[in-house]
């Protein structure tokens, strides 16, 4: 069996540092991951104030148990967007659940569509956005910004050839964002893989290399940060 590589320094010192209770270590992963959690949030639940208490809740989560990420298992951003898409997808499941109840009409077949819909989303918005930078350049002048493959050579200062190989290449990797289709609520794993049977746990898989490009720009709002700081007290 091929042995894992060691975690990266940081993200071993972190998990030490809050499972000392370091207030300053929460605001430092707060300023390092917040955008991502709140991004990868908001494309599941598709409302930004759903998103900010789903920001808090995984950040409080972090906080009261940060014995729950294990270094040994896959980076720290990894397990903190594989938390946040599993309370994501439990928190809309919840929701339009409850809608259904009280319009008394649709169907548990259109609740798991719109689940595996926003899964799928936040998926392809997460591989985009941690391409190798060329990729993603190609990828966003030929697609978003509707370049033919001419005009996305010349403002990327390559050749044709090498603009048709880079988005062949992105798309390969974006096509992968169906690979959770058949399994609606998972997240995005290596090779299609969902959530372990452990509930802390979650997976790795992809997380490890793909970041979220998100359909909202911006950060949580910064007030929460002492909310998240002050969790254990609160709850002791």
């Amino acid at each position: 069996m091929a042995k894992k590589d060691a975690p990266p320094r940081w993200d071993r010192t972190m998990q030490q540092r809050l499972a000392r209770g370091e207030a300053a270590a929460l605001g430092e992963l707060y300023d390092r991951f917040a955008s991502l959690v709140h991004g990868l949030a908001h494309t599941v639940l598709g409302d930004e104030h759903a998103a900010d208490r789903l920001t808090r809740d995984v950040f409080t989560h972090v906080w009261e148990h940060p014995e729950s990420y294990d270094p040994g298992q896959g980076p720290l951003r990894s397990w903190m967007a594989t938390l946040t898409h599993r309370l994501a997808v439990r928190r809309l499941r919840a929701t339009e659940t409850a809608a259904l109840v009280r319009a008394g009409r649709g169907s548990t077949e259109d609740l798991e569509r719109k689940v595996r819909h926003a899964s799928v989303a936040a998926r392809a918005d997460y591989i985009v956005q941690s391409m190798p930078t060329p990729l993603r350049h190609a990828l966003e002048l030929a697609y978003f910004q509707r370049r033919d493959y001419r005009q996305t050579a010349a403002d990327l200062g390559v050749t044709e050839d090498e603009a048709r190989r880079r988005l062949r290449l992105g798309l390969q990797l974006l096509s992968t964002a169906h690979d959770t289709a058949a399994a609606p609520g998972t997240p995005p794993g290596h090779g299609g893989r969902g959530v372990s049977g452990t509930e802390r746990s979650g997976t790795y898989g992809m997380y490890g290399t793909y970041g979220m490009y998100g359909t909202y720009d911006g950060t949580p709002r910064e007030e929460g940060r002492d909310d998240f700081r002050d969790g254990r007290a609160r709850h002791a």
